[in-house]
């Protein structure tokens, strides 16, 4: 009942949806697809409390990516392992073993297994864009590839993946690919109206260690303005989020949860939400949410988002 009233509450928002202000600091520069392979060498990785082993170019593996920890969940269908040739990669190949992936991609779990697929499918229909990669290997997937891996994901626990700190200044960063990381040189700048999500361990990241999360750093004050917006609304700024995905903003029925999602993530999505990008059966719900955001509000109610217990 709780989902009828949210859908009947915010289908009767307004339509339209204005031009939205791109949050540049959550994509990569236009043109940017993927970061480039390393030379193989031939050397063994590791990753701590593992162990496997794996050379450079299995870790960059489309079809074989490494399953690091396979003791540590259920059995994985061959379409998230491996995928299906050149037409299909392995799921885990961005989404990780884990399915909480890297901010470049969403986490899985804390959705159910219909949202998922119906999102797989929307990408293969071409309602929900924003993503090159999925439009692709969507288009060859099967319906019962698309259930399996659903069902999978959706199997699996939500945890804490990214840790939000605030502060005025951040390290200095560049786009390696879509995925932003530290300088290796070091040094600092300001922070501005941005969130910066980086890895933990840069060189684990690398590797596709599904324990090493990712750190979010967002200005002074962002978690309460964020608080605000999400808990009421902004006094007309926009729809409490917890409205339809529930007071701790875990989800309610086919609602996914949210509560500490990549900031990153959650800030494209409103973005191409607004722009009408990312279209599909739900997304009109969404229209009265996003159009007024501004670049601020995203950041804050990102910053919130990812800040909360999963």
């Amino acid at each position: 009942m709780k989902s009828i009233a949210c859908a009947l509450m915010l289908a009767a928002l307004p339509a339209v949806v204005a031009a939205a202000e791109r949050p540049d600091w959550a994509f990569p520069p236009p043109g940017v697809t993927g970061a480039p392979r390393k030379p193989e060498t031939g050397e063994l990785k590791h990753v701590p409390g593992s162990s496997k082993t794996y050379t450079q170019s299995q870790i960059d593996s489309i079809n074989e990516p490494p399953d690091w920890f396979p003791d540590e969940h259920p059995p994985m269908p061959s379409i998230v392992a491996q995928g299906r040739g050149r037409e299909v990669r392995a799921c885990i190949s961005c989404h990780l073993s884990t399915g909480h992936g890297h901010p470049e991609n969403s986490r899985l779990p804390g959705a159910s297994a219909s949202y998922i697929a119906r999102q797989l499918a929307e990408f293969r229909s071409g309602v929900r864009k924003g993503a090159a990669n999925m439009l692709t290997f969507t288009k060859a997937m099967s319906d019962e590839e698309m259930k399996t891996a659903a069902e999978y994901f959706a199997s699996l626990p939500v945890k804490r993946w990214t840790r939000v700190v605030e502060t005025e200044t951040v390290p200095k960063t560049y786009f390696l690919g879509t995925r932003r990381m530290p300088l290796a040189e070091g040094g600092t700048e300001p922070i501005g109206m941005r969130v910066i999500e980086i890895p933990e361990d840069a060189e684990r990241v690398e590797l596709r260690d599904p324990k090493s999360g990712f750190v979010a750093y967002a200005p002074p004050g962002s978690l309460a303005k964020g608080l605000n917006l999400v808990a009421t609304g902004g006094n007309g700024r926009t729809v409490a989020c917890t409205i339809c995905h529930g007071p701790t903003l875990k989800g309610i029925a086919e609602v996914p949860g949210i509560a500490g999602q990549s900031p990153v993530t959650i800030a494209r999505q409103l973005y191409l939400m607004a722009t009408g990008e990312r279209a599909g059966t739900w997304a009109p719900l969404m229209k009265g949410v996003v159009e007024k955001l501004t670049n601020e509000d995203i950041v804050a109610i990102s910053a919130f988002v990812a800040s909360q217990e999963p």
